[in-house]
């Protein structure tokens, strides 16, 4: 069982990345930051997703503006074994943390 930092991405420009994928066994109550270290506005996503290539219907933020030097803050989402918490920015210079706790399931 983890707590604290869960994953943690520095993003590529229009990528989809996994930032953290709940372990079997397991489900997660997690914190979704995203920090736009531009000073210029980005488009943001936040996923949950089975794989690492969300669907449409995965999305709890959708080209989300981030302001310059913003932060976008997700919290309380609970997130069960095996799913990925996916991000994606249309710039670089985007961080992405998750952090909260995991909890076994047996």
């Amino acid at each position: 069982m983890a707590t604290g930092i869960l994953g943690r991405e520095d993003l590529s420009s229009s990528t989809d990345v996994a930032v953290y994928t709940v372990p079997a066994d397991t489900f997660a109550v997690v914190t979704v930051n995203v920090a736009n270290r531009n000073t210029s506005d980005v488009n943001v996503r936040v996923a949950v997703s089975d794989t690492a290539t969300p669907a449409a219907a995965d999305y709890i933020e959708y080209d989300t503006t981030l302001v310059g030097n913003g932060v976008l803050e997700r919290g309380g989402v609970v997130v069960d074994a095996g799913k990925n918490i996916v991000v994606r920015s249309d710039s670089s210079s985007v961080s992405a943390v998750v952090y909260g706790i995991e909890t076994p399931t047996s």
